[in-house]
């Protein structure tokens, strides 16, 4: 190797390095903060590592003292459902528009592209108002915020059809001469092949509810028992007690951010897979 590309991959690594540096120092900060106990707190800006360690804050969250539990069920449960629904329902609708032709098919993928361009707040009004119709906020919120993460999911098939689009259509036509129908093509033949998109899909589809504020606090709006940990947990900051309260605030986005950690470090393999193959055909 020569020596201008040794010096290089030096500048390159110290580069990285301090990037890397600079991006993990808030969540450091975060995770040191949790562990501050509130009798030891002397301010946001004193000292990153606390003077002694605490663990009042993750008791606190796990106390009779706060419904923080009852927050992380109520977000865990939003979250399943929707990964489950939204999975289910973008695989078929990307599967059905990559393999089949059928007359206004392009219209409709024009139209659905066009109405994604479109942020989904602007019709929180109209939204929240058809929904109380229902009794699905507040005291209902939870299954309304699932019905409001699923309808409208069959949008968002552009990647999960871009991987299908991959997967040569000879396979579709060799097991329909078998005697083969469309559903055991999808089930037996396309879907066993399309592990990485279902994976992408799936972890996508867990991370909107489980980090969504905006539609959360709109539809729950009030009620205490219907919260997601996003809005449960913003709320604590709006307290007096800004600095007692951002402490447990540290504790409980550790909390919140150890099973998505844990997912992506699980399946990032085919995560990557699932967006690069996607992005290979539209």
């Amino acid at each position: 190797m020569s020596a201008k590309r040794k010096f290089t991959n030096i500048v390159s690594y110290i580069v990285l390095i301090l990037i890397s540096i600079i991006w993990l120092f808030p969540f450091f900060g975060i995770l040191m903060t949790s562990f501050r106990s509130y009798k030891d707190y002397g301010g946001l800006t004193n000292y990153v590592i606390p003077k002694h360690f605490s663990l009042d804050n993750y008791k606190f969250l796990f106390s009779n003292k706060t419904k923080f539990l009852q927050w992380y069920g109520n977000t865990l449960i939003i979250a399943i459902f929707v990964t489950l629904l939204q999975t289910l329902v973008v695989v078929c609708v990307a599967y059905i528009l990559s393999r089949m032709r059928f007359k206004l098919r392009s219209l409709l993928m024009r139209t659905w592209l066009i109405l994604g361009m479109f942020p989904g707040f602007l019709t929180m009004i109209c939204m929240y108002f058809l929904l109380k119709q229902f009794g699905l906020t507040q005291s209902g919120a939870i299954p309304g915020l699932i019905l409001v993460y699923v309808a409208s999911s069959g949008m968002g098939y552009y990647v999960c059809k871009g991987f299908f689009d991959t997967i040569p259509k000879s396979l579709d036509e060799a097991a329909i001469i078998d005697g083969a129908t469309r559903s055991q093509v999808m089930f037996k033949v396309i879907l066993p092949l399309s592990k990485p998109i279902i994976i992408y899909t799936a972890l996508t589809a867990f991370m909107a509810p489980w980090c969504d504020y905006i539609f959360a606090s709109y539809i729950a709006f009030g009620h205490e028992s219907s919260y997601n940990v996003a809005v449960a947990m913003t709320r604590w900051v709006w307290t007096n007690d800004y600095q007692g309260y951002f402490t447990r605030f540290c504790a409980g986005g550790v909390l919140i951010a150890v099973p998505v950690t844990l997912l992506f470090m699980a399946l990032q393999r085919y995560y990557v897979e699932g967006v690069t193959g996607g992005a290979v055909k539209g």
